[in-house]
């Protein structure tokens, strides 16, 4: 059998935006009535990553868990955040054209929402833009501790996010 589902997020401006689905994927898989088989869960947005990490249980004055500042500030250190035009190859005058070019309201035809390279460097070399697990007997395998982060690199505006999950089993 397969059941599809999705998660929607808002996400913040100003720094990476992170978010623990554990419990929304708990839900999904309850909801299913699967009791043994996969899940996948997989995100259009190219600025985006998942991962799997353990709970931490400290958090800075934001509310950020300290593990995910600690990425951050790796990853800054990988790929500085664009603050102007020309600090990265990309985009380039083409790409600009086409992107002013869209009428789509998630892209605004402005040059400044497409000075995310660093976005998009931190979401190919950080993660991936899905993530299987396995669910037995009814409950998904991830520990008592662990949990599956969403993270959104793109600190130029707050964003609508979408993540389908696929269940695929019996």
């Amino acid at each position: 059998m397969i059941k599809h589902d999705e998660i929607k997020l808002h996400t913040v401006a100003g720094r990476a935006s992170y978010h623990d689905l554990r419990e929304d994927l708990v839900e999904i898989t309850h909801k299913s009535g699967l009791k043994d088989g996969l899940m996948t869960i997989t995100t259009p947005h190219t600025t985006c990553s998942f991962f799997y990490e353990e709970t931490m249980h400290d958090v800075n004055y934001f509310g950020d868990d300290l593990l995910h500042v600690d990425i951050n500030e790796v990853m800054e250190k990988i790929a500085p955040m664009m603050v102007t035009e020309g600090q990265y190859h990309s985009p380039g005058p083409e790409h600009i054209a086409f992107g002013t070019s869209l009428s789509d309201p998630n892209y605004p035809a402005e040059k400044w929402v497409m000075l995310n390279t660093d976005a998009h460097l931190k979401a190919s070399i950080y993660g991936t833009n899905s993530q299987s697990l396995i669910l037995k007997n009814g409950e998904l395998q991830i520990g008592s501790l662990g949990r599956v982060y969403f993270v959104d690199w793109d600190r130029l505006r707050e964003r609508d996010r979408t993540i389908n999950v696929v269940m695929m089993g019996e």
